[in-house]
């Protein structure tokens, strides 16, 4: 039974990591309905740790985007694979300041029904508005012609992602279209900018439960990540594909309007149902 419900956190995980839609929202409302027989520290973990597995369907999926060497890269594209290496860890520079000094607060102070409602109707509404009003300034078409200063925009937009609800590919690829990146071009940023921020989360997520529990793991607790993790992935990599393949036609309005209705299913949850 455990591992059916890890699969299905892995299939939720794997669809609203990259989906502008708020995977903190989807798992508050997924685990008032199926709850993981596991200790409360555990469960912080694991809903951390799980995106390790949506981490590695994007390092699969960009490796030759990524890596400085071979696939026939000349010189001037190593250069240029550094570069948007450059640009990607200005833009996780603001969120790994804040997000180390403040991440514990946030926790403590946003993550709740009331506030995941507020930012998924907040942020639906920005974007059905964003998308509605004519712009012609998104002259960025190419990771390449990112310039640092976008990167750092939308690095700033990032932070918004640190309240429950808001959903990091969400914020940053608001702050994609203010800055003027097309929808492809920030949509594969966002992609990128996942692997240093959500290893990084992790990683201290990981080094609070050591420091606080020890490492010690039961079978079921390794079982649930790992099928958690292998099922993110798998899913992961079919939401990528699908997400740069959506767009290329069409716009982020749909996710806004999702967003809105999901807002209102978490209202009448929390605060007429339950």
């Amino acid at each position: 039974m455990e591992i059916l419900k890890a699969i299905l956190f892995g299939i939720i995980e794997g669809i609203t990591e990259w989906l502008p839609i708020s995977s903190t929202g989807h798992m508050i409302l997924l685990d008032e309905f199926v709850t993981l027989n596991v200790s409360d520290e555990f469960y912080k973990l694991f809903e951390v740790v799980i995106q390790l597995g949506a981490i590695l369907a994007v390092v699969i999926l960009y490796f030759k985007t990524i890596w400085p060497w071979g696939f026939g890269k000349t010189k001037d594209d190593t250069k240029e694979t550094f570069s948007l290496w450059g640009k990607i860890i200005v833009a996780c520079i603001p969120a790994i300041i804040i997000g180390l000094l403040f991440d514990d607060w946030f926790d403590e102070h946003f993550y709740n029904a009331p506030t995941v409602a507020i930012a998924l109707i907040v942020y639906g509404v920005i974007f059905i508005f964003m998308e509605s009003v004519k712009v012609t300034n998104r002259h960025t078409r190419s990771l390449n012609t990112i310039t640092y200063k976008q990167a750092l925009g939308v690095g700033i937009f990032q932070l918004l992602a640190l309240i429950p609800g808001t959903s990091r590919s969400g914020s940053t690829i608001l702050g994609g279209l203010v800055f003027g990146m097309d929808r492809q071009t920030i949509a594969n940023f966002t992609f990128l900018l996942a692997i240093p921020v959500m290893a990084g989360a992790s990683a201290l997520k990981l080094l609070k439960y050591i420091m606080k529990v020890g490492f010690t793991f039961s079978a079921t607790e390794l079982t649930v990540l790992g099928v958690g993790c292998l099922v993110a992935f798998l899913v992961s990599m079919i939401v990528i594909k699908f997400l740069i393949s959506y767009i290329r036609k069409n716009d982020f309005k749909i996710f806004g309007w999702y967003r809105i209705i999901l807002c209102i299913l978490v209202l009448v949850y929390f605060f007429v149902i339950k």
